[in-house]
């Protein structure tokens, strides 16, 4: 599973949305040095790709991990329908990656991820996750452990064969 933190790399950010076409990603952080990282949100692809053109929010890391108030944009500016110009981001994303000073630049995504996104517990019903996805109209459910750790993410790509067997079955049901 391909997992985001609060604090991450720009150029590492910028190799993974080069190297995948996931619509979104789980978030995570570490509540303290000696624990595992849990669950903390969701962030679309699109959010992220609309961060990455706007370099001024990037900032070197600092020794004690925190990070300077930045200036985060409205959620209307961030949420975006269609994908920036493609070959503008294509463009950054390549500099991103080769370009060394972005090894040592991070962006801070607490302020932008959904921190309400769902999230299943790893023995959920398959037949309550399809409701889920169903009523709610989700693209990605992120699944975890029961100490919140993220141990998978389900797709509607990954429920498809169901709703054919639901059909199949009743159409070969007695009436």
């Amino acid at each position: 599973v391909r997992v985001l933190h609060l604090k991450e790399n720009i150029a590492s950010l910028a190799r993974l949305l080069a190297s995948t076409s996931h619509g979104g990603f789980p978030v995570v952080c570490r509540p303290k040095p000696d624990h595992a990282e849990v669950f903390q949100g969701t962030i679309k692809r699109l959010e992220l790709c609309m961060l990455l053109e706007n370099e001024h929010i990037f900032e070197p890391e600092r020794n004690d991990k925190s990070f300077s108030p930045s200036h985060p944009f409205s959620y209307e500016k961030i949420t975006v329908e269609k994908l920036p110009n493609l070959s503008r981001l294509t463009m950054l994303l390549n500099r991103y990656t080769t370009d060394p000073r972005y090894q040592q630049l991070f962006i801070n995504l607490e302020p932008y991820i959904n921190k309400s996104a769902m999230s299943v517990q790893a023995h959920f019903s398959l037949q309550r996750t399809y409701i889920v996805f169903r009523t709610l109209g989700l693209r990605h459910l992120t699944v975890v452990d029961p100490q919140n750790r993220v141990v998978g993410v389900i797709t509607r790509k990954d429920l498809m064969p169901f709703p054919l067997e639901e059909r199949l079955r009743v159409q070969l049901a007695p009436q």
